[in-house]
């Protein structure tokens, strides 16, 4: 039976990685995965997850299962990192938060909760979105559309037609925004221009659903909660699919969370119980070790601030890397304004590359990038940024 099946093609993103590790060249660059990358082009395990570990293993009692959501400590710890704890989302208990396996499992089980509870409603993306996004929800049989968001030709946001776009969407549907540092395009929408997505989503009867990956890279911990504040007025819903993955580096721990946000605690309650049904029928329970390293850092006054340390200096070098890129990008001769990079946050820059401008980087140059031209700029270091921008300058220029 299994003669007749086919090949699945290589995955946008991770396909890239496996052609990558494949190529022989010695002077190959990755700049397509999200994921981070030290001055050395490393992933670091951060110093205050190290710290957390060692506390982990000598307080460990058990390895039995958790819950259906896990630990009740870590949920409680990322709604007050997400939303602060004196606010009125927690404060009421009109929030409940699944422990699930990393960001990608947060969105496929909130997936399957709109699919089973919501058959009616459309799934509303922005217009690009991470590759990913689409996928997901078709194999869970929710119908998509798309929206626009980002501007070409300005290489910013399409504020205006964004709105317009919203205040046409059918009332009871779901629209997915990004918390911050949106993916791919590196574009966020300002305070006042959250504030204004904010009313209309709630004046046309929409379901705001958040993909919050990133917290911590654009503007600052705090700062980069300001769309997903502006989304929690009294009484109203909302979904937050969250990932420690960057901000704490713990890719390979899978740690992400799924928050919903009813009108009030009875209700929330009932949500959550259909919500660890999905779990239930998916991956029973999570992981523990992850889950348990975040509660940790964010429970310990001194790891909590070398972490926050930590992440600033994440956040410091990647906005440093896109100012070198687009210093050396002029410096080497490349046509074009490319100052918009500097404009942009998060790990992702819409660098304008073309498909066919990708593949020869890819074929000419050991570069790897993703075929829209989405560029990860944590990937790009002092060293290999002079033969990256002239690579570039040789492609565009057609040479």
């Amino acid at each position: 039976m299994f003669e007749q099946i086919q090949p699945a093609p290589r995955d946008a993103i991770l396909g890239l990685t496996e052609s990558f590790r494949e190529d022989p060249s010695p002077n190959k660059i990755n700049l397509s995965v999200g994921v981070y990358q030290d001055s050395t082009g490393k992933t670091p395990i951060l110093e205050s997850v190290r710290r957390a570990g060692q506390l982990v293993l000598e307080r460990q009692k058990t390895m039995s299962y958790l819950p259906i959501p896990g630990s009740p400590a870590y949920a409680a710890a990322v709604q007050q990192l997400m939303f602060g704890a004196g606010h009125e989302v927690v404060v009421s208990g009109r929030a409940a938060t699944s422990h699930t396996p990393g960001g990608t499992g947060s969105l496929r089980v909130a997936a399957d909760f709109i699919r089973q509870q919501l058959p009616k409603a459309t799934v509303w993306l922005t217009q690009p979105t991470w590759p990913n996004h689409p996928q997901i929800f078709a194999a869970a049989g929710v119908p998509t559309k798309s929206y626009t968001y980002f501007d070409a030709k300005t290489n910013g946001l399409a504020f205006d037609e964004a709105l317009a776009a919203i205040q046409q969407m059918p009332a009871g549907d779901v629209i997915m925004l990004h918390g911050c540092c949106h993916n791919p395009s590196g574009i966020d929408p300002t305070p006042d221009q959250w504030q204004r997505l904010a009313d209309a989503i709630h004046d046309r009867g929409l379901l705001p659903f958040l993909d919050f990956a990133y917290q911590g890279f654009a503007d600052g911990i705090e700062d980069d909660c300001v769309g997903l504040r502006a989304l929690c007025r009294p009484g109203a819903e909302l979904i937050v699919c969250s990932s420690f993955s960057k901000n704490f580096g713990l890719y390979c721990e899978r740690v992400g969370a799924l928050t919903l946000v009813a009108k009030d605690k009875a209700t929330i309650d009932t949500v959550q119980s259909q919500i660890k049904v999905c779990i239930r029928t998916n991956y029973s329970n999570p992981p523990a070790h992850g889950a348990e390293l975040v509660t940790t850092v964010l429970g310990n006054a001194e790891l909590r601030c070398m972490w926050e340390e930590e992440v600033a200096q994440m956040r410091d070098r990647i906005h440093g890397m896109r100012s070198l890129f687009v210093k050396t990008l002029q410096a080497k001769g490349v046509p074009g304004d490319y100052s918009f990079i500097t404009r942009q946050r998060g790990m992702f820059s819409f660098s304008g590359l073309t498909p066919e401008q990708v593949e020869a980087l890819k074929q000419k140059y050991a570069i790897y990038i993703v075929g829209s031209g989405r560029i990860n700029v944590a990937g790009i270091t002092e060293q290999n940024v002079g033969r990256l921008c002239e690579a570039i300058a040789a492609v565009v220029k057609g040479t």
